[in-house]
């Protein structure tokens, strides 16, 4: 099995791994006791491929089925992986990836009016009826906002609507920007909870009509629009902005274009909510893996890579917030109910497209529970003092809005 055995043994410190090559033959690789996983190799080619690129060739074979898990399961041989996956850097193919990647990470970010939508449309036009298998009532596509680890996945979501609407400190009849405002789960619940009036735009044609038909559906129409345009061709001003898991698709090199559009569309004493994917390691490139199939153009960045861009653009950062596990809460949430409505989503797709849902949600939670990855809320405003001087307003006001919610029914079950 070489030169794949090289690897895994160079891996495999925590833990254990069974492998089945394709003639049948067991090998094992452990060292300290920790979780296990059998994996069951159905090519030749792969032992070859995973050793160079084992993330990118590694999903692709489970996808065609050319790597199973005979008496383990894909969730365990990630856990597995994710333990030891810290030692993956240390391999010199792929560090020679590595520099590979990073040469190339102005290309494979590039995200210009056109090509942007077209990247969105690769994974949130694939179907509506996908998403509502999954996701929470509320159609909230992003990190939850876990207070307590044992709350559903509903009322996490309401959690990050009243943290994010705490953030902002609304008032009546403002005038709120929603860049990238998925199915308007959010803008509706600012319109109802602080009385403001909210423009979403998307990219997505699936999100943009169903986000429609929603908010007429709640009688919102008069306070809540949504336009399919790119937010580089809107026109402000607007008194708050809030982007909720959009930050994401903008590309390193596109950051500087996007808060100098911030910093446009922001009244004088305006204030930005952004809610993003990070990593907490220096500057790198996205998952090849995901790149291919999952978020082209898509990438998480390093703080590193985003305070240079608020400098320049004069923006006051009043206020980071990191959220580390609760992502990983969410995605493991979603999973379950996915696995739960799995031969729905086959009956729909097929089985090709079950395996890499499954792969891309249990890998990003893996990378969110073990990884680097982690999720950060920064307050953007162009004065310093736009928002209150200590922090506690952000608490008085989630107790403010959770009355508002109750008396609305806002979460109510």
């Amino acid at each position: 099995m070489f030169p794949l055995s090289k690897l895994f043994s160079g891996l495999i410190r925590t833990g254990t791994l069974t492998v089945t090559d394709a003639e049948g033959r067991r090998h094992v690789f452990g060292g300290a006791p920790g979780p296990s996983a059998h994996v069951r190799l159905h090519d030749k080619a792969l032992y070859w491929k995973l050793f160079v690129n084992p993330e990118l060739h590694g999903g692709e074979a489970y996808m065609d089925g050319t790597m199973t898990f005979p008496d383990s399961s894909l969730r365990d041989f990630m856990v597995l992986f994710a333990v030891n996956k810290s030692r993956m850097h240390d391999q010199q193919q792929i560090k020679a990836l590595n520099v590979l990647d990073r040469a190339m990470k102005g290309v494979q970010q590039a995200n210009p009016i056109g090509k942007a939508q077209k990247n969105v449309a690769h994974h949130y036009d694939v179907g509506n009826a996908l998403y509502e298998m999954f996701l929470d009532e509320g159609m909230f596509y992003s990190c939850a906002y876990y207070r307590d680890e044992t709350e559903t996945l509903e009322q996490a979501q309401i959690n990050k609507c009243r943290l994010i609407a705490a953030k902002l400190g609304l008032k009546p009849g403002q005038r709120v920007l929603d860049i990238g405002s998925g199915w308007g789960g959010l803008a509706r619940y600012l319109a109802k909870v602080a009385g403001v009036e909210v423009l979403g735009v998307t990219l997505s044609k699936e999100q943009y009509a169903l986000a429609t038909a929603r908010t007429e559906a709640e009688g919102l129409s008069d306070r809540v629009k949504f336009q399919l345009v790119d937010y580089r061709e809107v026109t402000g001003p607007f008194d708050r902005i809030v982007s909720v898991g959009m930050f994401e698709h903008v590309g390193v090199g596109h950051y500087d274009e996007f808060f100098r559009k911030v910093h446009d569309l922001l009244a004088p004493e305006g204030v930005m909510l952004l809610h993003s994917i990070g990593k907490m390691s220096p500057p790198a490139t996205a998952s090849r893996w995901l790149r291919k199939y999952i978020f082209p153009g898509g990438y998480a960045p390093s703080l590193s890579e985003v305070f240079p861009m608020t400098e320049r653009n004069r923006l006051w950062v009043t206020d980071v917030e990191f959220l580390r596990l609760h992502y990983a809460w969410t995605l493991e949430a979603w999973w379950r109910r996915f696995e739960a409505r799995r031969d729905e989503v086959r009956a729909m797709y097929d089985e090709r497209f079950c395996r890499m849902w499954e792969f891309y949600l249990l890998g990003c939670e893996m990378m969110f529970r073990s990884g680097a990855q982690e999720v950060f809320q920064m307050q953007l405003s162009r004065r310093r003092d736009a928002s209150p001087l200590t922090r506690d307003y952000i608490f008085a006001e989630q107790e403010r809005l959770k009355a508002i919610e109750a008396a609305a029914g806002i979460g109510a079950a």
